[in-house]
């Protein structure tokens, strides 16, 4: 059957979105290249409009009702602001600048740097990054350029162990193994287990803030190869981005939700790999660490 050229003119922005949303998007921008751009450019422009108001949740100083509610995390955990991490996009590169988006992956990739909070919104995006860039290289430039990551004094984000320890930056205690299913059966057997579990269960919100914004918009998870460059790739993912956000707060429709949460549980095993950091901010992360580590295990031991 000959397929019928969209009429992007009289496409809504709201149906434009639903294109990104749609993993039949990559036939159509093969048939009609023109129809990639000219959604690229409306999404873009639905993005700057929504930026002021919806890139950026809070960062106050109140405990989120998340953490607050739950005595496995509270008041251990009453600093925590979210979790940070980065994820793999596909990317169209000139092919001398290949090597360095070559990361993990077949194809190129942009590292794409976020941080999320506990109503799973993003709080910080940053991406254009190369694909072989560490994680922990890209924390540091976030903090620092004009458009930083603002963690405001004595709060945290929580992150994997491919990240730096740090005051800002709470990492699980590495060399720990563990198996979910062991708290299943019978209780930590050890002050660091119980925290590298706890601060797993909390940090699991940006692992699941990913999956419900790359089954929303597939063109970011699409394993297929990327049909834009870099520039224009990160305005998509900054786009929708945005506008997860704004989705999330007018309707949270929990379905996608649900899919991520059944794919996540068969993850059963955590290995944390051993490292050494040596530096001043590093000593204060490890110190609030062991601080939230003791306070947690003298509850648990006489609960």
């Amino acid at each position: 059957m000959k397929k019928t050229k969209p009429d992007v003119e009289d496409m809504s922005i709201v149906e434009k979105l639903e294109d990104f949303s749609h993993e039949g998007y990559s036939d159509t921008v093969l048939t009609y290249p023109d129809i990639g751009e000219r959604v690229v450019r409306e999404v873009r422009f639905a993005g700057e409009a929504l930026s002021s108001s919806w890139r950026l949740s809070g960062e106050g100083n109140e405990v989120h009702p998340y953490i607050l509610n739950n005595n496995r995390f509270y008041p251990y955990f009453k600093d925590c602001l979210g979790a940070m991490d980065g994820t793999h996009v596909l990317v169209k590169v000139p092919r001398s600048d290949a090597p360095r988006f070559r990361g993990r992956k077949d194809w190129p990739t942009q590292n794409v740097f976020v941080a999320c909070d506990f109503d799973m919104k993003f709080t910080y995006v940053l991406a254009r990054w190369e694909g072989i860039a560490s994680d922990s290289r890209i924390l540091k430039n976030s903090l620092n350029r004009d458009d930083p990551l603002v963690i405001p004094q004595g709060k945290y984000y929580l992150s994997d162990a491919g990240f730096m320890l740090k005051s800002t930056v709470l990492t699980p205690y590495r060399g720990v193994r563990y198996h979910i299913k062991e708290y299943t059966r019978r209780g930590p057997q050890n002050a660091h287990k119980l925290f590298n579990h706890r601060h797993s269960s909390l940090r699991n919100v940006i692992e699941r803030t990913f999956g419900v914004l790359k089954k929303r918009f597939p063109i970011i998870a699409s394993g297929t190869e990327p049909h834009y460059d870099l520039e224009t790739m990160t305005e998509i993912i900054l786009a929708c981005c945005i506008l997860h956000n704004f989705l999330r707060s007018v309707d949270n429709d929990d379905s996608l939700l649900d899919e991520v949460d059944n794919e996540l549980n068969e993850r059963e095993e955590h290995n944390v790999s051993s490292s050494q950091v040596r530096e001043e901010d590093h000593r204060i992360g490890s110190n609030i660490r062991d601080a939230i580590t003791d306070h947690m295990w003298r509850d648990y031991r006489n609960s």
